[in-house]
């Protein structure tokens, strides 16, 4: 069956956005949209890469309620300095580090955009060290030890 449909859901979902753009529930576009969400995901297939390997749940949990808090409290934070016009400190951090993996890296980039306050600027040619802007860093090297126990630590042992 993976052969033939190598990913169902994307095309169930592919078929469905053909009959939604077309607004249109004709015999046409239903056999076009059906032959288009089999055959784009089978031609495709060979170009995707494999699927990351999770190793640890619990910690993928942690850590995405982890994130959650994070959002709500700089979001708040954030919202707070433009409410009180403040002019803000912010500042590029360069924080090194240990990830490799080309799924947690890029699970630690929207990790890290996704948070207000922070933006990813540079990942180093090596990958050894990632720039970020950030809101309000104070201490800098309390805000990499926070960063990297909060963040990659989680991830190398998710990913590692």
């Amino acid at each position: 069956m993976k052969r033939w449909f190598p990913s169902p859901l994307l095309s169930a979902g592919l078929w469905a956005m053909w009959l939604v753009l077309n607004d249109s529930l004709a015999p046409a576009h239903l056999l076009l949209g059906a032959v288009l969400g089999w055959a784009l995901p089978w031609l495709v297939a060979p170009l995707r890469p494999a699927g990351p390997a999770v190793r640890r749940p619990l910690v993928l949990a942690r850590l995405v309620l982890r994130v959650g808090r994070d959002v709500i409290v700089s979001g708040l934070a954030v919202a707070r300095g433009v409410m009180t016009q403040r002019v803000p400190r912010g500042a590029f951090v360069r924080v090194p580090l240990e990830l490799r993996d080309p799924h947690a890296l890029a699970a630690l980039a929207i990790i890290t955009t996704v948070v207000p306050g922070t933006v990813w600027s540079e990942l180093a040619p090596d990958r050894s060290a990632v720039l970020l802007h950030v809101f309000e860093p104070g201490d800098e090297a309390v805000f990499v030890a926070q960063f990297k126990a909060d963040y990659e630590r989680p991830l190398l042992e998710i990913f590692g």
